[in-house]
């Protein structure tokens, strides 16, 4: 008889192996997937993981790993705190609106100014509109003892709303031809979050997330804060005694996730995307998510976690140009590797044993 039994404590071996393990059953399953479809599997993998790095045109994938993994990583690093102290933001997609909005929406106020302060106050309302969004969340659950789950999802579809309101009205450009969609960014100067070494694909969005990991690093591991939010989430009951003061903790981690979600936005609607349009969210609120987990909540773990899904994106549309994988494989992929990190992360606090149980 096959059965789980819980472990005296988790197994730091199998938490370190978890997330390799994870990419590997992904690549298998994934195979498996891509056969049934008819393709060849050990090209389909080839092609995602090796084609943006070592391909004929890697020199033109390497610098977007950057574009891709950099809003990953600054959302997955706010998204961590909470979770390691058990708050539980899956709003981040509406806060990475919000922020794009807020920011987008102060630069086009100055148009056409060319100026050297737009761009900082881009970055000011950016952070201020992921926050603003994800307050929300964390005053009813501190006020009315909500679920921030529900309610930070939820803003989601809101923060969609808003977005599709901005890009038909308020930000639409009024030069557009009756298009939806607002300004290019990118042609105006002072509001153009420019590669910082010409075709590097290093722009402010890459810094900022670079900061936010050491940042988070030095938060965990060198403040009491940081020490509060690890108390939390391993024992509740004992950062009570601790004098731990829960709703102050649900604002920052909250505020603080909402903030980096929203830099994000700001960053990607200044440079990659160019615009506010309706369809300017891609999913890496979400993705995040899938980030902070592969990374074990860790902060350099999620800056090699955010460099990794940010290859499949990569191979992903590589594979659907070249081999005309479907959209929908790629992000059944991409979501396996979420299926298989939980799968596997159950062996970290229980072990398979063989056997009938002991009768006490």
């Amino acid at each position: 008889m096959i059965r789980l039994e819980k472990r005296p404590q988790p197994s730091r071996a199998w938490s370190l192996a978890t997330p390799l393990l994870a990419v590997l059953a992904t690549m298998i399953a994934g195979g498996l997937l891509f056969g049934i479809l008819g393709k060849d599997p050990v090209e389909a993998i080839r092609t995602i993981f090796w084609e943006p790095l070592f391909g004929e045109f890697a020199f033109y994938y390497r610098p977007q790993l950057l574009v891709k993994g950099a809003p990953l990583v600054l959302i997955a690093i706010g998204l961590s705190l909470g979770f390691k102290a058990g708050i539980w933001n899956i709003g981040a997609e509406g806060q990475y609106i919000m922020g794009a909005l807020f920011g987008a929406g102060a630069g086009l106020a100055f148009y056409p100014t060319e100026a050297w302060y737009i761009f900082p106050l881009m970055v000011i309302a950016g952070g201020f509109g992921g926050w603003v969004w994800a307050m929300i969340p964390a005053f009813l659950k501190v006020r009315f003892g909500t679920n921030e789950i529900l309610v930070s999802l939820m803003l989601v579809y809101v923060a969609e709303q808003f977005l599709a309101s901005m890009s038909l009205g308020l930000l639409k450009n009024p030069e557009g031809h009756g298009f939806p969609g607002s300004r290019n960014l990118q042609q105006y100067d002072s509001a153009y979050n420019a590669d910082l070494i010409a075709g590097s694909g290093m722009h402010w969005g890459v810094v900022a997330a670079l900061i936010a990991v050491i940042f988070a690093y030095v938060l965990l591991n060198r403040h009491i804060t940081g020490y509060h939010i690890r108390l939390t989430g391993e024992a509740p009951r004992a950062a009570r005694f601790a004098g731990v003061n829960p709703s102050r903790l649900i604002l920052f981690c909250l505020g603080t996730s909402g903030m980096l979600a929203g830099l994000a936005g700001m960053f990607e609607v200044s440079g990659p995307s160019g615009q506010v349009s309706i369809d300017f969210n891609v999913g890496y609120g979400f993705t995040a998510i899938i980030v902070a987990f592969l990374g074990r909540l860790h902060p350099v773990g999620i800056l090699l976690a955010g460099g990794l899904m940010a290859l499949t994106y990569i191979g992903g549309d590589i594979a659907q140009s070249n081999l005309q994988l479907p959209s929908s494989a790629i992000q059944v992929f991409q979501g396996m590797l979420l299926f298989f990190l939980l799968a596997f992360d159950l062996l970290t606090n229980f072990r398979i044993s063989l056997g009938k149980p002991e009768v006490a």
